[in-house]
């Protein structure tokens, strides 16, 4: 909504004078936001033809948000100088009128919002017209209804389809009697409505089309006839009430503050979903997995992002998170992936939880509310502990050494049924570290030795991966690892992948062993995208902790390795006992 309307009254000086009482011109007249129905201040500024040029009046117009024409009933010149200047400055507005001379210039010239009799002398309408006025810029008819066709325009119409879809928690269809009042009460009116008035409502719905009423809940047509009748009648403020709650702005477009809200993030700070965000996105879930076997089939996935002007989720989603043997996304795939957009990409994931409807379902100032900003790395290292959930994990390595199928074995995959353009560059899933839940985030690195970026650098475990049966990939891991990781403190484990082929000697002046013994590295992890190998699946655990502990462990001695390995298998084990528990549950 505007922060102030600024009206602009033209017309004959005879009529201007009597109504403010000043000579020639009145100056700028400020009516305060707290006397006004709006709260919003209003400023009246009249032009006079005596006194100002028409390129004054240009400018007046061009800075005013209404137009209100002024001249007399009694007055036939003064009538059809209305018309005339109605066909050049395309008013808002006309007052002073008898409706039988008015009405044709109204039909002819749909800007003209309403016309208002009033008398200067006897103060007749005087207020009104003026709240019209501010009406016509606050709560416009033109952006919602089509008085020709006596319909809402399409952009209304896709505005109220979301908010009712927004509103539909149960997504049945219907807004029942619960989500009719929490609507009116949580997101929109602060009052409840008593069951007769819900009643009252449907009933004046049902006399008037047959299907805007099923089960004894409001269907979307309904809701549609429903808003059309509240413009119909001149009370567009409802209506603009529902939408500028739901976040949109006088275009019917969601604005910029409503998806993107402020959030601060300093330096070596992640984003991550909080608590009431995950339950939020859980019910979302819910709302859409309508055969119940947690996962999202396309028509289920196609039915949740119906509230989004695009599809936000491309094909190569299914390889990054995981999915069911039909490669529909799975329930912990679909927290994974939101995981990922916040910890990537937080703007991103505040946009979608704005399409969404956080705020306003969960009744709170922006979605930003939704996200916990980790505290900086330097703290935990100092406290030698962590608050974060999610930990990165950048895998490099030479060009086929194993990147993308070491990040799809994490997920339970391997690359024989990915096509190229849909591979990812990213992995995520869930592991447990001590019996809680961490995610891991697998990001491969494209080879390029002679530039890493800060991005490819910014993470909390590194991962060198080498190709055992091919003798050139090892010097890669080697040489990346001195240049760039060799006096950092970011820790480094070397992965021997492709371990099932037959090992072949590197073309390094140092074995992978040996360098590894050098620089106080533990040996070589060996690894297969043989997906049933239960030391694979410890491998991901075992980053997780090195990620998590990289403060207070100390990674060049073995007998870290074998408690991490230890507490790894246990907690996975445990785990993965929970997470089926939590299967049939749901």
């Amino acid at each position: 909504m505007r922060k102030d309307v600024r009206i602009l009254l033209v017309g004959e000086l005879c009529l201007i004078l009597p109504m403010f009482q000043v000579p020639l011109r009145a100056e700028e007249i400020t009516i305060p936001a707290d006397v006004t129905p709006e709260r919003v201040p209003t400023h009246i500024v009249d032009y006079s033809e005596a006194e100002q040029s028409e390129e004054q009046l240009y400018q007046e117009i061009s800075k005013a948000n209404v137009i209100c024409i002024v001249y007399s009933v009694n007055n036939k010149k003064s009538i059809e100088k209305v018309s005339m200047s109605s066909l050049c400055i395309h008013c808002n507005l006309v007052e002073h009128s008898s409706m039988e001379t008015i009405l044709p210039i109204m039909n002819q010239y749909q800007d003209i919002e309403t016309c208002v009799e009033c008398s200067a002398k006897n103060l007749k309408n005087i207020s009104e017209l003026f709240y019209y006025a501010q009406k016509a810029v606050l709560h416009p008819t033109g952006p919602l209804y089509c008085p020709e066709e006596k319909e809402l325009k399409p952009s209304c119409i896709k505005a109220l389809t979301r908010i009712f879809k927004v509103s539909d928690l149960d997504n049945d269809g219907i807004l029942n009697d619960n989500e009719l009042n929490f609507f009116q009460v949580k997101t929109c009116f602060n009052t409840p409505l008593a069951p007769q008035a819900l009643e009252d409502v449907k009933n004046v719905v049902r006399r008037n089309m047959a299907d805007g009423v099923k089960d004894n809940g409001l269907t979307l047509k309904g809701f549609l006839f429903l808003h059309t009748l509240f413009i119909q009648r001149g009370r567009h403020e409802t209506t603009w009430t529902v939408l500028r709650r739901f976040g949109y702005d006088d275009d019917l477009e969601l604005t910029q503050e409503y998806l993107f809200p402020l959030i601060k993030i300093p330096p070596d700070c992640t984003t991550e979903l909080n608590h009431n965000a995950y339950l939020f996105l859980q019910s979302i879930f819910d709302k859409h997995d309508k055969d119940r076997d947690c996962a999202l089939s396309p028509e289920e996935l196609k039915d949740l992002f119906k509230v989004f002007p695009y599809m936000p989720w491309g094909p190569d989603v299914k390889n990054t998170v995981c999915t069911n043997d039909q490669g529909w996304i799975t329930y912990q795939g679909y927290l994974s992936q939101w995981t990922l957009t916040t910890y990537l990409d937080v703007q991103r994931s505040l946009e979608y939880l704005g399409y969404l409807g956080y705020s306003i379902i969960y009744e709170h100032e922006s979605q930003a509310a939704a996200i916990t900003v980790t505290r900086n790395k330097r703290i935990d290292l100092q406290k030698k502990q962590t608050q974060r959930s999610v930990f990165r994990c950048n895998v490099l390595g030479a060009q086929g050494s194993g990147k993308s199928g070491f990040l799809q074995a994490f997920l339970g995959k391997n690359l024989q049924r990915i096509r190229e353009d849909h591979k990812s560059l990213y992995a995520i899933n869930t592991t447990y570290v001590y019996g809680q839940e961490k995610y891991l985030l697998l990001h491969e690195v494209m080879p390029d030795f002679d530039f890493l970026s800060e991005a490819d650098l910014a993470c909390d475990v590194v991962c060198l991966v080498y190709d055992v049966n091919d003798p050139r990939s090892f010097e890669y891991c080697a040489k990346t690892y001195k240049q760039y990781f060799m006096d950092s403190k970011i820790p480094c484990v070397v992965i021997a992948a492709k371990s099932d082929l037959h090992e072949v000697r590197q073309h390094y002046s140092l074995p992978p062993l040996e360098f590894c013994r050098k620089h106080k590295l533990h040996p070589p992890q060996p690894f297969t995208c043989n997906t049933s190998d239960p030391l694979g699946k410890e491998l991901y655990t075992r980053l997780t902790t090195m990620a998590m502990h990289m403060a207070q462990a100390d990674l060049k001695n073995s007998t870290f390795w074998l408690r991490a390995s230890l507490g790894a298998t246990v907690c996975a084990v445990l785990g993965f006992a929970m997470y089926r528990a939590l299967l049939k549950q749901r």
